[in-house]
């Protein structure tokens, strides 16, 4: 079954709390009522009677500071929608289920400060799960190729939540589009590392990048099996920066 299917399925045996357990819980009950109501569509419960927590965590996460980020710069457009679905690999017959965590999220009373501080204390220890997920947001807020000042405002102070430093956050933005910044980003940005660092110093951090972001890691520490996609993408991204210092030092020896 799909991490959809369990947000559904597994939510009444669900027992994280906080806001996003009271997400949960109100799409556990529409799960009951459509069960009492006779209908046999409903996902069935996990195998073992539970679901993964720390992948419905990252999902109900991902899905409810999207919702609070939409309404950052006040209006929901369809494109950032689509881009949900296109990225997350979201089935045509979960999609309503997806749909109501983003309403109750939208207009529920819980601030985002508090469903990321809850997602915060998860994987406090996993910067890695933490830093794929502030990459989904951005991805999202950059599907209309805008990049709106109370955006950005938004996912610092999510960033600033999750434990990451200022540095650490122009690192994550470095390898997405930015308005008003070429596409074409800057490599050594993209890697955390300064231009005067030496190739060994790059070389380490490019190592350490790849292990923190590997897909198969990043799932056994907690992130869904559907958002391998993004992590890949994200891999791909800093092997290519690295390839790109590689070879601007090769052509210009006097920078390294």
């Amino acid at each position: 079954m799909s991490i959809w299917g369990k947000i559904l399925g597994g939510a009444a045996g669900f027992a994280i709390g906080g806001p996003l357990g009271a997400l949960l819980g109100t799409l556990a009950g529409h799960a009951v009522d459509r069960l009492n109501d006779g209908c046999d569509d409903a996902p069935a419960p996990t195998d073992d009677g539970t679901a993964p927590t720390q992948s419905i965590a990252f999902t109900i996460g991902v899905i409810a500071l999207s919702a609070k980020m939409a309404r950052a710069d006040g209006v929901v457009k369809r494109v950032e929608i689509d881009t949900f679905k296109r990225l997350f690999r979201v089935p045509p017959e979960e999609l309503e289920n997806v749909g109501r965590i983003f309403d109750l999220a939208r207009r529920d009373t819980h601030g985002f400060e508090e469903y990321a501080q809850q997602i915060a204390v998860l994987f406090e220890d996993r910067h890695a799960v933490l830093e794929e997920l502030l990459d989904s947001l951005l991805m999202i807020a950059e599907a209309d190729d805008e990049l709106h000042e109370t955006e950005v405002a938004y996912l610092y102070r999510v960033a600033e939540i999750f434990g990451f430093s200022d540095s650490d956050f122009d690192r994550i933005v470095a390898g997405h589009h930015r308005a008003g910044q070429p596409a074409d980003a800057d490599p050594y940005q993209i890697l955390g590392v300064a231009r005067d660092a030496d190739d060994a110093a790059i070389k380490a951090a490019h190592r350490r990048l790849v292990r923190e972001h590997h897909p198969d890691l990043l799932v056994a520490q907690g992130m869904p099996q559907e958002f391998v996609d993004q992590a890949t993408h994200k891999l791909a991204m800093i092997n290519a920066a690295y390839d790109r210092i590689k070879k601007l030092r090769e052509n210009a020896p006097t920078l390294a």
